[in-house]
Order: C-alpha cells, then structure tokens, then sequence
C-alpha cells in the first residue's frame, strides 16, 4: 500500500510538472518580460493579417511561413486605423510603439480575439513574428500540412528588446563550400533565434568562393581541389551517410564557389529576415588559393595548392609589391556593391612571417618605413587596407591579431584569442567570439569516438550557455564597446549540410539566449526544460540536431 501511495504521489507530480511546462510557452531565446494569460486565440482560415503601410513584406513573410503547416492562405491588408485590433486578426503595426523598446524590440500582445506586435522598426516587428510563431505548436514549422491540427496561441503579454546589437554566427565555406541554397537555410535558422549578423567566411587556403570579374582565376583556380580531403575520415569515430561531401564540378574537382548574382540573392534573402552579412576577404595571410591563381602577389612566385591540407603551406601575400594593394583593392571594390552593410572582415590571423622575413621588398619596407618586425609590417599593411575601406564608407574588422604591431584607428577587433579588454578600453568596439568558448567546430562529448570528427577540444552546451561575453575585467564604463558575440563554425572537418546542424545545433540555441536575453537571471535547468520543446521544432524544421544526453552537455 505505502508503494501505491508513493507511486501515485510521483505521477500527480509528474503529471502537475508536464502541464506547468505546457502552459508556459518555451521560448528561445527568452523574451525579457512575459506574463502569461487565461485563455488562447486561435488561427483559423480566415483569421487576416493586418500591417500597416510599411508593414507590408513582415506580413507577407509571417503569411507565407504560416501556410505550410496550417495550409491556410492568409490574407494580408492594410488597416488604416492600426490602434485598433480587429476580431480574428493578427495586427503588425509601428504605430504607438513604446519608445522604449529600442530598433530591435518589440510588445506582443495575445488576446482570445487578436494578436497585436508594436515595434518602432521591421526588424522589432520580425522579432516579434518569430516569438509568435514559437507560441504556437511545434507542428507550425513543419514544411509540410499538419492534418487534423489546431493551432493555438496562448494568451500572453511580452515586452522584448535584445541585449547586444551583434547576435552573429561565422560560417567557413572557405575549407568546404555550402552552395547558396544551404546557405539560405543556416540564415533561416539564424533568424527563428533572433541571429542578426551572418559572417561569411568566403576566402581561405583551401577554396576563394566568391566570383570577382576583373580576376576571373580566382574562381576559375582558386576555388576547386583535386579531391575531398576527407574521403577518407578518421575510423575511431562513427561516420553516418550525412557526412559526405556533395559539391564536385564536373570534371570531379570538389569545390565551387557563389556567382556574383547568387551573393545578391543571399544578400536580399538575409536582409528579409533582418540578417546583416559581414564577408571576409583573408589577408595578408590565409591566401594560398588567391595565390594559387595570381602567385605573382606572393613573395616567392608560387607555386602554390589548394590542395595543401589546412594549417599547411599557408600563403601570404607580399606587402613591398604595389601590385599586391591594386590587387586587394580592385578586390574589395567588387566587395563593397555586393554587401551594403557596414563591415568588411579582413581577417588578419595566423599570418605567417617566414616569407616576409626572407622576402627583400618586404624587408624594405620595414626599413623604409621604420618598424621594429614583422608584426609591425602587418600593421602597415592593415592600415593601408583600412584607409581604403574607411573610404568607401566601410569598417574594417579582423581577428585578435591585427591588434599586434598597433591597432588600426577605427578598426573593430573580433576577440577569440584575447585583446578585448585592451581594444575597449582604448575605444575600439569588440566582438566576442572567444575559442574556448564559442568555436563550434570544437567536439560536444568527451567521448569523441561517438562523434562525428572534429578539430579537437570539448565545447558542452552547458558551457556555451554559461558564457558572459562583456569581460570581468572591463571596467563598466567601457561596456558599450562590447557589441555582442558570436558562435564560429569552421568546416576543416565539416563536410555537408547536416554535419553543419549536428555541430551547430543545439549550441546556436544556448548562443541566441546569451547575446538576447537578460544577464540575469538565466537558468540552466529551464533553459533545458524549453529546449525539450525546442527540439519538437527543429525535427518540423528537419534540422539535424545533436541530441541532449544527460550529465554531458
């Protein structure tokens, strides 16, 4: 009897702890104010989306990502009195915001009648759309129609606005390229967490990915390897279909790389969804495939491979050659009318001194000029750059590195490898994206026998979850330097589509939370409790996420 008893406690809490989860809707990332209602609205064929006049393309985007699931055709109108909620209507407006919530933020309001978002901006209002769509059941990001679904929206009231301007994530397709369509689809799942900056690694040793007309070998060259470097993986660690590289020319070179049109496209597709793309161009080091087509801006004239596996026969270009800045700028040029946004990433890391230090027109230079080595040379050259860039109204932002031989006057340093403090505190601004912290390239068990190859070290989703991006030892006055951060995706072993989500996903979603929600508070064991949910989202989504196992996250 005292077991029936004990067992029948455990199941009414059990059962009271599902329907409290149930009735709190799991949103990620965390929304910064929310109290939760009685009652529910629901969609239904002829519930209308109402914007006002400059609403227009966010009712139309949260139209079309309703209809799949629900199979209802929305129809979109404009309401000329939008402080007025109608019956059975989703309202999207700018008008009567609070001023308070900022260019991001946004206040949704649910009643058993209608669903009102107020923002300032699109963007708040796309925010908004997204917290929206999270209300609803999971079955809502399904591509295809839920039958027999109903699909209700608790009744709610939350006021929102991110902590950090940047919300990033890097994507390499430098080592391995993703084609545009793949590309489109990381935006996507950058945009249902609230990411708002895609950093698009498109040049490395390994592959140059964008078309640049007046270079026409950069693609032509540059972009392609004899083969896949990981035809034949490692076998001490498990090696599902998904791994497989796809993307092969038709002479079976494996490579390719994005037409000028498809990097307009993308461009367009991001910034519907309120996603800033910052490119990088490498340099001066990280350019073996740019040398491999023009080895005349090397030191020694070539030759040079695409071939050379990564951390191998690195390139870098030679700063005491004229040629090599018209070349860079002719570059940059094509750059700068296919990304209006602010940044351009010059990269800066890992540059190797070996050839600077045996090359005479870069010795010259350094005499020339009068700089104490090699670190200093790099700098030069950074700051030549950056007088470019800052003339054709960009800024330039690179790696922990192009801090060394003295920071560049307005340039943006994005920390992995420390320099943050230092940055700010001299007024530089700071993206965060420390190694050991935010490198999601980095293994997601200590048992890496059951993972998919990885460059090495361990990086939990705990861990991500528990990162603060402002430094401890930033004085406060200093803070505003700190922009946000990022999580970076390197795809030295990364070959394909879903081996991007297994290593991306769930950790994206611990990143989302910690550059838009509150410091404080932030909870472990909630965060855990949402993602339960979460998941059900993601396999509507069909993404391929690693799965939580306990104790090892």
């Amino acid at each position: 009897m005292k077991n029936k008893i004990v067992l029948t406690i455990k199941l009414v809490c059990l059962f009271c702890a599902t329907n409290l989860l149930a009735a709190s809707p799991a949103i990620i990332p965390a929304p910064r104010q929310m109290d939760l209602g009685a009652g529910q609205f629901k969609l239904a064929p002829d519930t209308c989306i109402y914007v006002d006049y400059g609403s227009r393309k966010t009712g139309d985007y949260l139209a079309a990502k309703l209809r799949p699931s629900t199979g209802y055709k929305f129809k979109v109108a404009l309401k000329l009195f939008p402080s007025l909620p109608a019956d059975n209507a989703i309202l999207l407006t700018t008008k009567s915001a609070n001023t308070n919530l900022g260019p991001e933020g946004y206040e949704l309001v649910v009643n058993s009648n209608s669903i009102v978002i107020r923002a300032l901006t699109q963007a708040g209002l796309f925010y908004g759309a997204q917290t929206m769509l999270q209300l609803l059941p999971p079955e809502i990001f399904s591509t295809n129609s839920v039958a027999g679904a109903d699909w209700p929206v608790p009744c709610v009231k939350i006021e929102d606005w991110p902590r950090f301007q940047w919300r990033g994530l890097m994507l390499d397709v430098g080592r391995h390229f993703f084609d545009k369509t793949e590309v489109e689809r990381v935006l996507d799942e950058m945009a249902l967490h609230k990411l708002n900056t895609f950093h698009w690694h498109l040049v490395d040793d390994q592959g140059w990915r964008i078309e640049i007309k007046k270079y026409p070998q950069l693609t032509q060259v540059g972009a392609w390897r004899s083969r896949s470097p990981l035809n034949d993986p490692e076998t001490n660690h498990i090696s599902p279909d998904w791994l497989k590289p796809i993307h092969f020319g038709p002479d079976g070179r494996y490579g390719g790389y994005y037409t000028q049109e498809d990097i307009r496209e993308v461009v367009a597709f991001a910034a519907v969804r309120h996603i800033t793309i910052v490119p990088e161009i490498e340099m001066p080091g990280h350019s073996t495939a740019a040398l491999a087509a023009y080895p005349q801006f090397s030191c020694t004239g070539g030759p040079y491979s695409t071939d050379a596996p990564a951390g191998v026969s690195r390139g870098v270009y030679c700063t005491g050659n004229d040629g090599t800045y018209l070349f860079l700028q002719d570059i940059l040029t094509e750059v700068f009318q296919l990304f209006p946004g602010k940044y351009i990433h010059i990269g800066g890391d890992e540059v190797p001194t070996t050839n600077w230090r045996q090359c005479p027109k870069d010795q010259a230079v350094i005499k020339r000029e009068g700089l104490k080595d090699e670190s200093q040379l790099e700098s030069h050259f950074i700051r030549r750059m950056e007088t470019f860039i800052n003339a054709h109204g960009h800024t330039l932002i690179g790696w922990s590195e192009i801090r060394q031989g003295g920071l560049a006057k307005s340039a943006v340093v994005m920390d992995w490898i420390g320099g943050a403090v230092e940055a700010a505190t001299s007024g530089h601004d700071v993206v965060m994206t420390p190694t050991d912290d935010l490198y999601f390239d980095y293994y997601q068990s200590e048992d890496t026998a059951a993972e998919p190859r990885a460059i090495g070290g361990f990086l939990s989703l705990k861990h991500v979850y528990q990162y603060e991006p402002v430094p401890h030892d930033l004085p406060a006055k200093f803070d505003a330097h700190i922009l946000g951060a990022q999580g970076n995706l390197w795809t030295e072993y990364v070959e394909s589509l879903p081996y991007i989500e297994y290593m991306a996903f769930p950790r994206l979603c611990a990143l989302a939370e910690i550059t838009w929600s509150p410091k404080s508070p932030r909870d472990w064991d909630d965060f855990q409790n949402r993602l339960h949910t979460h998941f059900r989202r993601l396999d509507a989504m069909g993404i391929n996420y690693r799965p939580l196992t306990p104790d090892k996250n």
